[in-house]
């Protein structure tokens, strides 16, 4: 799976609705890397909120899991969607050759349905709205590149009060919070035993990241975790009565009476510095004094 010069990105828009003007600078990016980019009819397309009928957004997606040409697919933005289409995709061709799938957001359902089905690693990592003059050199938009190409990645965060030291290893999983409660019950719901669970979220009232929680703690996804990372819960607002907690301390009391390391400040989410993860594949979580670090391999 791993891209070379010369790889063939395609880029499809599976969810909201996104202008080829947003897609124009991440194709130029894209071919200053290497690579080539074939861009799908979704691209600029729109209809209504979405960037397509699902009829259409389905045939487009699926026309990039079944291009043998194609590499790696990546999403124009996520925004909503993936869950109207996604069971009526084939994966059987993207088995035939696996390609990086690559997104976050809303292709958190794409993300964590790959991984429940056919257990193929994946990239939670920016979309083309990430590529910017201002951005093509930072670091972040850069760990896709080395994700894609194969390169191994070690990301250290700040240190927290709320940190819970120790150390662990296992499969790398997880997404958006609301998306992986919205996925509990079905083909694509995330399965955490024995794994180190990677968890961000926007605009959410702070009583509602407590009931998402509680939600996974009821349909058991926390208690077998291997370790906890916590990435950015941007725009979270609270209610005319306040709720009483910050997400620091709701995420903990739902842990509490685990053992696992718990790890704060990862910049991967829902703002400007989201770096790139392999879902599917094995980390090293530590957490101690200096902060946490996460190793893939």
């Amino acid at each position: 799976m791993n891209l070379q010069k010369g790889s063939i990105i395609g880029i499809t828009c599976p969810s909201g609705y996104v202008s080829a003007e947003r897609v124009k600078y991440a194709i130029a990016v894209l071919e200053r890397w290497g690579f080539v980019v074939k861009v799908g009819k979704t691209v600029g397309s729109e209809f209504n909120y979405f960037s397509g009928t699902d009829e259409e957004r389905m045939a487009d997606m699926q026309a990039m899991l079944d291009d043998a040409e194609v590499d790696a697919i990546l999403m124009g933005r996520g925004g909503y969607g993936m869950s109207r289409i996604i069971d009526g995709l084939d994966f059987t061709k993207f088995l035939e050759k696996p390609k990086w799938v690559c997104g976050f957001s809303d292709i958190t359902v794409l993300h964590n349905h790959i991984q429940a089905n056919f257990r193929v690693p994946t990239l939670h990592s920016p979309m083309c709205g990430a590529f910017k003059p201002e951005t093509e050199h930072e670091d972040y938009l850069l760990s896709l590149k080395r994700a894609l190409i194969g390169m191994p990645q070690q990301y250290i965060t700040l240190p927290s009060d709320f940190n819970r030291y120790g150390s662990a290893e296992g499969i790398l999983t997880g997404g958006n919070l609301s998306l992986l409660v919205h996925l509990t019950g079905s083909t694509s719901e995330v399965n955490t035993k024995g794994k180190i669970l990677f968890i961000e979220d926007l605009g959410e009232h702070l009583y509602q990241l407590d009931r998402m929680l509680l939600h996974l703690k009821r349909a058991d996804k926390l208690s077998e975790l291997a370790g906890l990372v916590v990435g950015s819960f941007t725009d979270i607002e609270d209610t005319e009565r306040p709720f009483g907690q910050t997400v620091e301390e709701i995420i903990m009391d739902k842990v509490k009476e685990y053992d696992y390391p718990v790890c704060f400040n990862l910049a991967c989410g829902h703002q400007d510095i989201n770096y790139t993860l392999t879902l599917g594949a094995k980390h090293s979580l530590v957490v101690d004094a200096a902060g946490g670090k996460l190793i893939t391999g």
